[in-house]
């Protein structure tokens, strides 16, 4: 997978120990990876990251302390690096706005400069979110040349890492200089709202219900007209490990921002709906609108040019991503465990399935499953009789 650019490879993750960033690293380790990760301590009970147990390095620090920051990527000495550290919540940064800020901006400058006195780093990813661009509510998709903008703190803040990452490919690791002065390349990932199991964070859909559900209490929704961009947090991943892997050969021309979304975007109440198809043990109601903070109605990303360039597309679309997440609690709730291996090797073997670029296996292993195996984390090939543990 990924061209077996990741086997050996040493790979730093900030924000590893949050939703996306624990899923990240456990397909990095599955891939062959040397993974380290730096980030504040899980903040959320249960966690995913502990759940999987992932045998890695683990820097407990804050984005903003550079000092510590730039210790961590010197001792690692990374190859590619993926930035996730994040305040990733739009409604906390009306609360804390200059927390949010500083984190997401001043966090990101703080990685750039890290990385640029570590001579080992050849790729970086900058991982922001679909509401970096100036949101008009317009019913087509916004495309990485769109404007960039942001009505609240963490929209803004977004945008913002977006300029900073910008500004310092141009600066620092500018692509026509690549080869001659730097050895660097640059780029940026626009994902849109990421699903999944393992996930427990505040003011989030999915988690939002899984609570309703084990406190035997009714789901509220707020803006249940609301549109956006649902998909399941292994489709982004597999654009953001595809983005790594093109920096990591050297093909600047990849050293450019990407938008990675679904094929259709999703109302917030036809995702409960869908949700509720699979996990039928709540009740919801609409929850009226009073003096909510403003927060956008339509949200939409066009990623052709992932699609033609990257050749990169989803692979599990919402029914399937809707399925896979309510199997994914329902098997914790009753019995502890955390599906996620399976649901990673389910997701490859669909991949193959599907010929997905990315997923183009040695011929001696079409029409078989992968495994992550448990407690190494190296990926196998096994013969097709569906995950297992």
């Amino acid at each position: 997978m990924f061209g077996d650019i990741y086997n050996g490879k040493r790979v730093f993750v900030t924000g590893h120990t949050g939703f996306k960033g624990s899923w990240l690293c456990l397909w990095l380790q599955g891939l062959g990876a040397d993974v380290a990760g730096y980030s504040l301590e899980p903040q959320t009970k249960p966690s995913h990251f502990n759940l999987l147990g992932l045998d890695m390095a683990s820097v407990i620090g804050d984005i903003r302390d550079i000092e510590k920051l730039k210790r961590a990527v010197r001792t690692h000495r990374p190859a590619a690096v993926f930035h996730l550290a994040a305040q990733p919540l739009v409604r906390y940064s009306y609360r804390r706005p200059v927390e949010t800020f500083e984190t997401n901006v001043v966090g990101t400058s703080n990685l750039l400069e890290a990385c640029r006195e570590t001579e080992s780093v050849r790729a970086i990813v900058n991982v922001t979110s679909d509401k970096c661009y100036e949101n008009k509510e317009w019913v087509w998709g916004y495309r990485e040349s769109d404007a960039l903008g942001g009505y609240d703190p963490y929209s803004a803040s977004k945008a913002c890492s977006e300029i900073v990452t910008s500004a310092y490919r141009s600066s620092f690791f500018n692509p026509e200089d690549y080869g001659r002065s730097h050895g660097v390349l640059l780029s940026s990932a626009r994902a849109g709202n990421v699903i999944g199991g393992g996930d427990w964070a505040e003011d989030r859909l999915i988690p939002d219900i899984m609570r309703a559900i084990d406190e035997n209490k009714k789901m509220l929704i707020r803006n249940p007209r609301a549109s956006r961009p649902w998909q399941h947090v292994l489709d982004p991943l597999s654009g953001y490990l595809m983005l790594g892997q093109k920096l990591l050969e050297g093909k600047k021309e990849f050293a450019e921002a990407w938008n990675f979304g679904p094929d259709a975007e999703t109302e917030v109440e036809d995702v409960v709906r869908g949700i509720k198809r699979f996990l039928d043990r709540f009740e919801y109601e609409i929850q009226p609108d009073g003096a909510s903070r403003h927060e956008a109605g339509t949200l939409k990303l066009d990623c052709s040019k992932a699609r033609k360039r990257l050749k990169w597309r989803p692979n599990w679309g919402r029914d399937k991503t809707f399925d896979v997440t309510a199997k994914w609690y329902k098997r914790f709730y009753e019995d502890g465990k955390a599906g996620s291996r399976d649901d990673l090797g389910l997701y490859i073997k669909d991949a193959n399935d599907g010929h997905l670029e990315w997923a183009d296996l040695l011929p001696g292993q079409k029409g078989r499953d992968i495994q992550t195996n448990k407690k190494t984390g190296l990926c196998r090939d096994i013969q097709k009789n569906g995950p297992n543990e």
